[in-house]
């Protein structure tokens, strides 16, 4: 990983996920090798930190990530979710 690591990215990368364009297995594995090997923005340094390093211990049982955690973790990016639903 060299590119520096956005909010925005963490919010395309979490929003994938809400929109099962990826995995969670695939998600904590990204986050894992960002907390690594990443080099977060420096204007919002912590609170991109402290979300990857949450998302990175998504795949355990006693964490998980609900509907309302992914809301807390876009609110701490600066951001809020909608929902749209449509019939298929």
């Amino acid at each position: 990983m060299s590119e520096v690591i956005t909010r925005q990215i963490v919010v395309d990368k979490l929003a994938a996920y809400l929109q099962h364009e990826v995995s969670l297995s695939v998600l904590v594995s990204w986050a894992e090798s960002a907390m690594m090997e990443g080099q977060f923005e420096i204007t919002h340094f912590t609170a991109i930190r402290d979300v990857i390093a949450r998302l990175g211990v998504a795949d355990v049982r006693a964490f998980g990530l609900t509907w309302e955690d992914c809301e807390e973790l876009l609110k701490q990016l600066g951001y809020a979710a909608h929902v749209h639903i449509q019939a298929t």
